[in-house]
């Protein structure tokens, strides 16, 4: 049973679906597709200056192992001042060889000047994010290192544009994105996870981990409250919530509320 469009899929399902992969995806059927996806990039940035977008997400791990056997080793992440301390201790353990670090400098004061921001309910909220952050860096590391395209590790099962006619396009500011999982189903992404036994971060071990994914702690998604968006942090990660209370009233209320 495919897990369908990412959106109407829950968190047991993808549990489900990662401990059953094996009957859903052969290793032979991955290999085919990563061989043509491998053939896909090698063509594409051939004679080109190209580079990957890694976020330490399941799709992005993957994107990086299919770049590395396509030859294309140069990559970047783009964080900020407000993610989880553990997925942060994460990335400096597991990033590629040389991949490039770029903060793009959100923090508790700038939060505390945008507090509508914090826990999205809304997708143009959550859109916003990947605006400042991972987009901002990727516009970055383009212009710095004059790349003819980024690689990145969209899919349309995903709600992911991609392109209209093809994988790769050109946005207004000159970024190129070239999208060679575009295609992939969740499962082909379980699938290569599992058959190359590939690190994922401890986001995925969270609560709602696979719906909400690699992001700041108040870009968290499916909260549907801030006071639920507090409580969730606070159990992953208490600290963060304590340091916050230092700017935002919502994470002083809670602690005073829940008697913390």
């Amino acid at each position: 049973m495919s897990l369908g469009r990412k959106q109407s899929i829950s968190n047991d399902a993808w549990l489900e679906a990662v401990a059953s992969i094996e009957q859903a995806v052969s290793r032979e059927e991955l290999d085919a597709l990563t061989a043509s996806t491998v053939e896909d990039i090698r063509a594409t940035t051939e004679g080109e200056h190209a580079a990957y977008a890694w976020s330490g997400g399941k799709d992005s791990v993957v994107l990086a192992k299919v770049c590395e056997m396509a030859g294309v080793t140069d990559s970047m992440i783009g964080v900020c001042n407000l993610e989880y301390p553990a997925f942060m201790a994460w990335v400096e353990a597991n990033k590629p060889e040389g991949c490039e670090i770029i903060n793009t400098g959100q923090d508790l004061e700038w939060l505390s000047r945008h507090p509508e921001m914090l826990f999205p309910q809304d997708s143009k909220t959550a859109a916003q994010w990947f605006s400042i952050v991972q987009h901002r860096a990727q516009r970055l590391y383009f212009k710095t290192h004059k790349l003819d395209s980024i690689i990145l590790g969209r899919r349309r099962a995903d709600g992911n544009y991609v392109g209209r006619k093809s994988n790769i396009y050109t946005d207004g500011k000159g970024i190129t994105r070239f999208s060679p999982l575009s295609d992939w189903s969740h499962e082909h992404i379980l699938a290569f996870i599992h058959y190359h036994q590939l690190p994922l971060p401890p986001i995925y071990g969270w609560a709602n981990g696979y719906l909400c994914g690699t992001h700041p702690w108040p870009a968290r998604q499916w909260t549907g409250s801030e006071e639920n968006g507090w409580r969730e942090v606070y159990n992953i990660d208490k600290s963060v919530v304590i340091t916050a209370a230092d700017y935002l009233p919502g994470a002083r209320a809670y602690l005073e509320v829940a008697g913390k």
